[in-house]
């Protein structure tokens, strides 16, 4: 049996597909693959539908392509960078007073806002002891015109989905970085419901990346009210509520993870790319680690297959990059923050 045109997800971690098309390694070693890999004895791999090529197209010349695909065999990229380094990253946070908590996050000239908006709601029936996150993402055409129509929906949604696995897990709730638990107030009758809006105000490639940063960042910014509870007169009452205006909660990220993508051009791999080294890719791994180094999910997109060896080089490698993007974060989270705290003080 031959992998074409499907992926795998693991049930147990934070759920990013995985899409291997390929003639070349059978599924039995590729899954071996990530088993080996995957931090959770219980991981179970399923088939999932393949995602539609989230790359901007980006017409270049001849002399160009060979321009960026030289630079990149002698590990001096078009912008000076080396193969394993990121474009400056830039935090700000408590961008949306309304919201209650927000950041924009720029990598290069790929700049995205994450808002975080908590509303009370009713636990599912399913899962009494959680609260819920929604992630929704607008590709604005204002950034990039091939985003205008069917194509900035498509890429929306797909990229929605990606970012919601990465962060929440598997059905059962296992592996997310997100503690839904936490956001229970009264179980099985009222929670927390977070609703995640991103939206992307210029594209320059690494898209997925810049996106998981951002709600990282819009996490750690966000204050969720102290809730005080009445007693219900009877079971099946609903309780009423308080919710201050003067306390509140801060939102712990210490297990929500960075994302990795892995992008191949020609014989090598780069870490963030731009739209020009996408445009001639021939297939990207997007990697989500989290601060212990535990690989949360995967994803591949791209035309050509890729040797389970070679994955599993680039999971090494994204297990690396996390710590040093991990770190980076923290500092531009922390400085932003404490720029808010100065403002507020004066």
């Amino acid at each position: 049996m031959r992998l074409q045109n499907y992926g795998f997800r693991n049930f147990v971690g934070c759920g990013f597909g995985i899409l291997l098309p390929m003639s070349g390694p059978d599924v039995k070693a590729v899954i071996d693959v990530f088993k080996g890999k995957a931090q959770d004895d219980r991981c179970n791999w399923h088939i999932l539908e393949p995602y539609s090529n989230i790359w901007k197209m980006v017409g270049l010349s001849l002399g160009e392509k060979h321009f960026i695909k030289g630079g990149i065999d002698q590990n001096i990229r078009s912008d000076g960078r080396k193969r394993d380094y990121y474009r400056p990253i830039f935090v700000e946070t408590g961008v949306i007073p309304q919201a209650n908590g927000s950041a924009r996050v720029r990598m290069g000239a790929t700049e995205v806002i994450a808002s975080v908006k908590a509303e009370l709601g009713k636990p599912s029936a399913l899962h009494p002891d959680k609260g819920k996150v929604v992630i929704f993402v607008d590709c604005s055409a204002v950034a990039e015109p091939t985003f205008e129509g069917r194509g900035g929906e498509e890429l929306s949604a797909e990229l929605s989905v990606a970012l919601e696995r990465c962060l929440l897990g598997g059905t059962s709730g296992a592996g997310a970085g997100i503690d839904l638990t936490s956001l229970i107030v009264a179980e099985g009758k009222i929670c927390w419901d977070l609703y995640i809006d991103s939206l992307v105000i210029s594209s320059d490639g690494n898209l997925l990346d810049a996106l998981g940063a951002s709600i990282k960042a819009a996490l750690a910014n966000t204050a969720i009210p102290k809730v005080n509870i009445s007693a219900a007169a009877s079971a099946d009452e609903q309780p009423e509520v308080d919710i201050s205006d003067e306390e509140f909660l801060q939102f712990d990220t210490s297990a929500v993870p960075v994302i990795i993508t892995l992008t191949q051009v020609g014989r090598h791999y780069i870490v963030d790319a731009t739209s020009e080294e996408e445009s001639h890719m021939s297939s990207a791994v997007s990697i989500s680690v989290n601060r212990k180094g535990h690989v949360c999910g995967l994803t591949k997109r791209g035309g050509e297959g890729l040797d389970p060896s070679v994955v599993s080089d680039m999971i090494s490698v994204a297990q690396h990059l996390s710590e040093l993007l991990m770190s980076r974060l923290d500092s531009e989270i922390s400085a932003a923050e404490a720029e808010i705290g100065d403002d507020e003080e004066s």
